[in-house]
């Protein structure tokens, strides 16, 4: 179905700002069994084994074992399902208590670790965080969380989107290029350790590569680490207290 807002070319808002629940909403023939859900559910099962470019209404409804017809009764496109998915998967999240009195540090800390997982297990979420206003209920209890942390560090509230930025667009970062390097390594058999090994060994060969790689691979061994995984997990956490120690020092920049 092809809505007159997308024919116009005027900006899709959002599958939430509908308001709107298909199944129950029309007369009867609802395919029996099936439900937004449902749907939903089977949409980002398909994402994680399949990916984003190969999902498909005509994929999704085979895998439901319905016509493409019967899951439009309960989204008009793609998208929708997509924005939904989204939202689901923010549903994984373990997020703090609210006036948990916990320190802000840790807190922030947990959360970054929960959204870099969020975004590994699911490689295909980076490719949508963006595409989307990101408005449904799992995400705004992300961002709500995001923000009760940030706003009890100290700055001042016009910094405060600063921080999130800076922190949350590192972990952003970080996790979809995380994602991806585990894409590549399972699709070629090998463990990452396995790749890892390979790939650097290769590139050293490369005369044009090699300086710029044999520095990387002393610096790598400099920072330590037997696995590609504690590698990976020591560079994060080096980089989010750094991230830490920025937004103290401009706490107390803003009280001197």
């Amino acid at each position: 179905m092809v809505r007159a807002d997308q024919r116009s070319g005027t900006p899709r808002p959002s599958v939430w700002l509908e308001d709107r629940e298909r199944g129950g909403r029309r007369g009867g023939g609802q395919p029996s069994g099936l439900d937004r859900d449902r749907i939903t559910g089977a949409t980002v099962r398909l994402l994680d084994a399949e990916g984003l470019e190969k999902f498909s209404m005509r994929r999704l409804a085979a895998e439901l074992d319905v016509t493409a017809m019967s899951v439009y009764w309960y989204v008009d496109t793609k998208d929708d399902l997509l924005e939904l998915a989204l939202d689901r998967a923010f549903g994984e999240l373990a997020l703090p208590e609210p006036d948990s009195g916990a320190d802000w540090r840790e807190e922030l800390r947990a959360l970054a670790r929960e959204y870099r997982a969020l975004l590994v297990r699911h490689s295909w979420l980076p490719a949508l965080v963006g595409r989307f206003l990101n408005i449904g209920p799992h995400a705004l209890r992300f961002s709500g969380a995001v923000q009760g942390v940030l706003g009890r560090t100290g700055l001042p509230e016009h910094e405060v989107t600063g921080a999130i930025a800076a922190v949350f667009q590192f972990v952003y970062g970080h996790g979809a290029v995380e994602g991806h390097f585990r894409d590549r390594v399972a699709s070629t058999g090998l463990t990452a350790d396995e790749y890892h090994h390979r790939a650097m060994t290769e590139v050293l060969r490369d005369p044009d590569a090699s300086d710029v790689v044999g520095r990387s691979a002393r610096i790598m061994e400099a920072r330590g680490g037997d696995t590609v995984e504690e590698m990976l997990d020591r560079d994060f956490a080096f980089a989010l207290d750094l991230l830490i120690a920025g937004i103290e020092a401009m706490v107390a920049r803003s009280r001197g």
